[in-house]
């Protein structure tokens, strides 16, 4: 694909950046203007994959009518403004008949594999579209299915990548291209041993560029969204706020992790493990700059104690109450083995001598929209303690460094919400955050009270 000492970027483009015909323009743009993009990875366009997952929830035959017309509406709007293309028409006509039958079948009984296979097909669309966008621009643009490559195991809705066999993958199909050649696959999708479709969970568009980076040996992995990089809180909150130039990983993972919507969680993972820098942009506006993500080692300027604030939604307290906890061994232990057993993964952790309190985030549900909590789980749970379930939460993330071994540090924040009830508060397992978990309506004032006493 290129030779050792030839940079290789992976550039992502979110579904805003691959919207429309015109936003499809801009990104190509973008992707012809650095010659050392070698690989582009697509999400859906804007709109297409929230249609596919309420067709996989199984909808009756006149809502399933109006759904796929609206998927062939925004696709066909693309596609018209391309030269004329019968063998595109023919393929993008087939995906949405696929579209149709999948969702047919899902009327009659839904599964997380069927979902899987029905999303994966807003991706399909997109990188057949943006190739020809490219050809157009007389670029040498080679359309190139990601389940080649993209091995993940068979949990699906949320499969785990298998980095070893992605990496053997990667060398024995895209390693040896043609340097010149433009590849445009698909974000968010993968395949298990079987061939089955899988999918990396919703944003897993940017994991995906992350492992291709990774097994690629790529020297930067371009992020293109509809934001022009990463601030110090949601602009949409707190119009004040700034964009950060440089931040470290640990930083932006924080950041990342605690509901900073520019970046997936699990994103920087591959790109920490192999040390490769990853740049966040506006694909609407890319002179407009943007911020790039380092190794600690390679930002010049001293790192903030403060360097953001994040807010994540819908958050769930569970707190677990028994009197056998009094100097016993194993209750935790036993607790958590039913929380691993049901697939729940715990945030935030407090205990007393006869209570636990745990976080759970429930953004994300279940690819099938149905809740983590399920009555199963809190039957099970009910048989080791009593269980107390509070939802409407919301989680506030101060980002910073050194914020364990900073004198005053917590006399400057917690001074500022004298006039909110913190349900739940943790610090001290991390250097770079201290959270809060608040009432969801009081959420955003706190987030403005502490942008604005600590960045403004």
């Amino acid at each position: 694909m290129s030779s050792p000492n030839q940079p290789c970027v992976i550039a992502k483009f979110g579904g805003t950046s691959v919207a429309d015909y015109q936003a499809m323009c801009n990104s190509a743009n973008i992707v012809i203007s650095n010659p050392n993009v070698k690989v582009v990875v697509l999400s859906a366009s804007a709109g297409i994959t929230n249609l596919l997952v309420a067709l996989a929830e199984g909808r009756e035959a006149e809502i399933r009518k109006q759904h796929i017309a609206k998927i062939q509406t925004i696709q066909y709007n693309i596609l018209e403004q391309l030269p004329e293309n019968p063998s595109l028409r023919e393929d993008i006509d087939q995906i949405i008949s696929n579209i149709a039958f999948l969702s047919e079948a899902a009327s009659l009984a839904t599964s997380a594999a069927l979902t899987d296979e029905l999303v994966s097909h807003g991706e399909m669309m997109s990188s057949r579209l943006f190739v020809e966008v490219l050809k157009e621009q007389h670029k040498n643009a080679l359309w190139f299915d990601v389940r080649k490559v993209m091995r993940t195991d068979s949990k699906f809705g949320k499969a785990s990548p298998k980095i070893d066999e992605i990496k053997q993958l990667c060398c024995a199909h895209l390693k040896s291209l043609n340097s010149n050649q433009i590849i445009v696959t698909q974000g968010f999708i993968g395949s298990e041993s079987s061939g089955k479709t899988t999918t990396l969970g919703r944003g897993g568009s940017d994991y995906t560029a992350a492992l291709l980076g990774e097994a690629l040996n790529a020297s930067q992995i371009d992020i293109w969204t509809d934001v022009a990089g990463i601030y110090t809180t949601d602009p949409r909150i707190a119009p004040n706020a700034k964009r950060i130039d440089e931040i470290t990983f640990a930083e932006a993972a924080e950041m990342a992790t605690f509901g900073a919507k520019v970046l997936h969680p699990a994103t920087l993972v591959p790109a920490v493990r192999s040390n490769i820098p990853v740049f966040v942009g506006s694909s609407k506006a890319p002179s407009a700059g943007g911020t790039i993500v380092y190794n600690a080692n390679s930002i010049t300027s001293d790192l903030p104690l403060f360097r953001a604030v994040a807010l994540r939604r819908k958050q769930t307290l569970l707190t677990l109450n028994s009197l056998n906890m009094l100097h016993a061994q194993g209750f935790l232990a036993n607790v958590f083995a039913i929380l691993a057993k049901h697939s729940i993964s715990v945030d935030l952790v407090t205990t007393s001598e006869v209570s636990v309190a745990v976080t759970i985030d429930t953004t994300g549900t279940n690819t099938d929209g149905s809740s983590l909590l399920t009555k199963e789980l809190i039957d099970e749970l009910s048989t080791v303690c009593c269980v107390e379930v509070q939802e409407d939460l919301a989680l506030v993330a101060l980002i910073g460094n050194n914020l364990t071994t900073t004198k005053g540090m917590a006399k400057q924040v917690f001074g500022q919400l004298d006039q909110f009830s913190i349900r739940l508060a943790c610090f001290g397992a991390s250097t770079h955050n201290i959270c809060f978990l608040v009432k969801s309506s009081d959420a955003e004032n706190i987030v403005k009270i502490l942008h604005h006493a600590i960045f403004e």
